[in-house]
């Protein structure tokens, strides 16, 4: 197992280069002056301080020296200051990393309440009412829109009934209670689509199982319905759901860039479009790659988790 980790790890590095070398591209395609935007358009105007700082930010060398001059900084762990407002950008993403970390796992932990029991529900009377029901919530959320569904959410109970806020950031080390009532709609929000995509797969995956061999033998045996069902189709059926968790951390980090934004929470997804638009580019590269370690990280300990749940995958990679 320790050397398949490793392995893992090893492989993680050209995807992190192609993410990051596409990202550089895209970044200096974009319109926008990062030495003009450090200057302001006063002091840019001085025509030798805009050519120094030009230099000073490495924009006089060509693209491919560029890059490689901050894949050998980030490899030290400098990943630039931000042109915004002279920050590390290393300390900017760590100070914006918990709000995004705890919306993700609150959002996925709210998908996961929804989808299971639907799921399971659905499975056991397919082609019920029930199950009808949940096809129609499966469709509605995967086709609807996260910043619809949370302008949606915030009219009707920020609004309206006003009875959660509907915007803003409490951390939970300051007010535990004001921190959750802040974070439910935008999690709600965030795990209405993972509730959606999770609930199918349940459905089919244990359809699929009910149908086996070895359940239809536990129930000739008499072994009465409930058990068959959760002690061996449910651990079995949930297998695939959990390599599907980990396929949607990408989903939920993309979905947090637009959640963030419109209930104000300072996490990385506004950190982000707030550097797009100050065109802060070294703020943009640190935290696309820091999302990027973050999706790849999950994939891997999703991997570890199904070779848990299944002794052959894990006896195959030693």
């Amino acid at each position: 197992m320790t050397r398949y980790i490793l392995l893992r790890l090893v492989t993680m590095l050209p995807v992190l280069l192609l993410v990051s070398s596409v990202t550089f591209v895209i970044i200096d395609l974009l319109p926008g002056d990062p030495a003009m935007a450090w200057l302001g358009p006063d002091l840019a105007k001085d025509q030798q301080l805009y050519e120094r700082m030009k230099t000073e930010l490495g924009l006089d060398q060509p693209l491919w020296k560029q890059y490689l001059d901050w894949i050998s900084r980030t490899a030290r762990g400098d990943l630039g200051i931000s042109i915004r407002n002279r920050q590390p950008v290393v300390q900017a993403i760590l100070e914006r990393m918990l709000p995004t970390v705890e919306l993700s796992l609150i959002g996925m932990v709210i998908g996961l309440l929804i989808a299971i029991p639907i799921g399971i529900i659905s499975a056991v009377r397919p082609n019920s009412l029930f199950d009808n029901l949940g096809t129609l919530f499966a469709l509605g959320g995967v086709a609807m829109p996260p910043f619809w569904l949370g302008i949606l959410l915030i009219l009707t109970f920020g609004v309206w009934l006003r009875v959660l806020p509907p915007s803003g950031y409490v951390p939970p080390t300051q007010d535990l209670g004001a921190n959750l009532r802040l974070m439910l709609l935008p999690a709600l929000t965030l795990g209405t689509g993972l509730a959606a995509v999770m609930m199918r797969q349940v459905r089919s995956s244990l359809i699929e199982v009910l149908a086996i061999e070895y359940v239809t033998t536990a129930r000739a045996k008499g072994l009465h319905e409930r058990a068959t069902l959760w002690r061996h189709a449910l651990p079995n059926a949930l297998i695939p759901v959990v390599t599907m968790i980990g396929l949607q951390v990408g989903r939920l980090f993309a979905g947090a860039v637009v959640v963030e934004t419109i209930f104000s929470i300072p996490g990385l997804g506004r950190l982000a479009v707030d550097s797009i638009f100050f065109h802060d580019f070294p703020m943009v590269q640190g935290v696309v790659l820091v999302l990027a370690v973050g999706v790849l990280v999950s994939n891997l300990l999703t991997d570890l988790a199904y070779g848990y749940l299944d002794p052959r995958i894990r006896l195959s990679r030693g």
